[in-house]
């Protein structure tokens, strides 16, 4: 806390910033809680909302119209200044920060790039190099210091000592954790108990964990009958209606309704007055296939006029239906459904979505099961979801209650490059670029990156062996020559111009280094083609 002529003006900056330094340095869940917590006890109330965004990078204002090019004048200014030998002359605080980010998500009309730039410029000059660049990356979306909204919810449960599942809760059907921690610090588990769905506010979605087969999916589940329904790779959506006024939210609880005037002219049509349903947003094909995923998040994220035309009006020729698929039901003409058995739950969904409800079936029998799934493979889907019957909706949560199983694909490739981690990746080298080969050529073509399933031991031998390879350095990007093999494991590709390929890998992650393959054994771009949608 900060005290300027007797008067009390809040945390510094400075604090927010070593505290996010520190729970990124730091790889014990436990230890990254203590510190924030202890953090979320010095905040003035004003502070809670602000402060927790900036730490879990989500303000509260979201986007404030700033972009790079006002970072870079802002910043340029300032490493004159501090060229001059000019200091900063007081610290800057956490409500300063958050005024700052009010200002400039304000500033319209004419100058008001400048006006931004200005405003901005004026906050840097009174910051440390730490403090500006952690505003920098805040502003630029790439603040990356470790303070997920997993450890962010236990650190406020210490910091108000009330139960973990109470901050969970609370936060899950408000949809909003800043908000929740101020709940939690001012009022209370009794504040946090009174938090309720309200229909039309956006709820956090139940999450899923995986599973690598049907079988080890119905393993836990003590033989009783489990949903089975099919897993599509479309958009997730949530769709409130009240009345006649319907909201669609995506996964991130942004509001998307006039994107989608198929999915509200559905819900408007569905045999119920208010209801709360999760679903996913699919486009198919005329032959009633899925579309590519890149093709339904295109047209998902398009500004579209809910007045406007649907599929099959106007002169023009129809685009292809895009199409909610209903799998729960949370909350149905005033009554919450989130603590009912997912067996009553789907009970309840089966007349309200008829339809447009996903196709499932509820099994005991694992090879039952497992021609589902193949069913589903054929259909051109990922593959299953494996729920138990018994699970009540646990939004925001990932657990075992919902399981996703879907065939893994296994690629060979090449590593072309590295670049250097940062947080407590720092000095290893973490995001690998990788090639498949090209046989027409006998080169290699880059085909993504990746920094996930690297362990600590196996980023200190991958950066040795990197390091021993190198060929040149462009930034932070160190370039190898390719003869490290490794196994890659995929959910898919999608078409791409980023890449030369034409290619790109969906969810690469690394499963190990293959020190018995040589370079020219990798798998071929054709084979990565291959599995474009088509």
């Amino acid at each position: 806390m900060v005290v300027r002529d007797c008067t009390v003006v809040g945390v510094l900056l400075a604090d927010l910033v070593a505290t996010a330094d520190l729970v990124a340095a730091t790889s014990g869940r436990s230890a990254k809680r203590d510190a924030l917590a202890a953090l979320l006890r010095r905040l003035e109330p004003a502070e809670i909302e602000p402060a927790v965004g900036f730490l879990i990078a989500d303000p509260r204002q979201g986007r404030v119209g700033v972009g790079w090019s006002t970072v870079a004048t802002a910043s340029r200014a300032r490493a004159t200044a501090a060229e001059t030998g000019e200091a900063p002359r007081d610290g800057v605080t956490v409500a300063e920060l958050d005024d700052l980010f009010d200002r400039l998500q304000a500033a319209s009309g004419p100058g008001s790039n400048t006006e931004r730039a200005a405003r901005l410029q004026a906050l840097f000059a009174r910051t440390t190099d730490a403090e500006a660049d952690f505003v920098r990356r805040l502003i630029a979306g790439e603040l990356r210091q470790g303070a997920s909204a997993g450890v962010m919810t236990d650190a406020i449960a210490a910091a108000a000592e009330v139960p973990v599942a109470s901050v969970r809760r609370a936060a899950m059907l408000s949809g909003d954790l800043r908000r929740t921690a101020a709940i939690a610090l001012t009022e209370g588990r009794a504040g946090l108990d009174r938090v309720g769905l309200t229909v039309l506010e956006p709820v956090q979605p139940m999450l899923a964990g995986t599973a690598e087969s049907v079988d080890a999916a119905m393993a836990g589940d003590d033989a009783g009958p489990v949903s089975v329904e099919w897993k599509l790779d479309g958009a997730r959506i949530q769709v409130h209606r009240a009345g006649d006024e319907v909201r669609v939210f995506t996964r991130n609880l942004n509001e998307i309704g006039a994107r989608l005037p198929e999915v509200v002219r559905i819900a408007r049509s569905l045999p119920a007055e208010r209801f709360v349903l999760d679903a996913e947003v699919l486009e198919l094909r005329p032959d009633q296939r899925p579309a590519a995923f890149q093709d339904t998040m295109r047209r998902v994220g398009r500004q579209r006029d809910l007045a406007g035309p649907g599929p099959g009006d106007g002169d023009g020729p129809a685009e292809p239906a895009l199409l909610p698929f209903v799998f729960d039901l949370v909350h149905l003409d005033g009554q919450d459904l989130l603590d009912e058995p997912l067996g009553e739950r789907l009970e309840a969904l089966e007349p309200l979505a008829g339809p447009f409800r996903i196709p499932g079936l509820v099994t005991t029998d694992a090879v039952e099961a497992q021609r589902f799934l193949d069913e589903a493979i054929a259909a051109g889907h990922e593959g299953v979801m494996v729920k138990e019957l018994a699970s009540p909706y646990q939004a925001g949560r990932r657990g075992t209650a919902w399981r996703k199983v879907k065939p893994v694909r296994l690629f060979d490739l090449v590593v072309l490059a590295a670049e250097w981690g940062h947080g407590r990746r720092t000095g290893w080298l973490s995001n690998l670029h990788l090639g498949a080969r090209d046989p027409t050529t006998g080169g290699f073509v880059m085909v993504g990156k990746t920094f996930k399933g690297l362990t600590d031991a196996l980023l200190t031998t991958q950066t040795e062996a990197l390091l021993a390879r190198e060929v040149g350095r462009d930034g932070i990007t160190v370039h190898v020559r390719p003869e490290l093999v490794v196994e890659i494991a995929i959910d898919g590709v999608q078409a791409s111009t980023r890449y030369p390929g034409g290619v790109a890998l969906r969810f690469a992650r690394v499963r190990r280094y293959r020190d018995d393959k040589p370079a020219a054994e990798a798998d071929t771009l054709e084979s990565l083609q291959a599995l474009l949608v088509r």
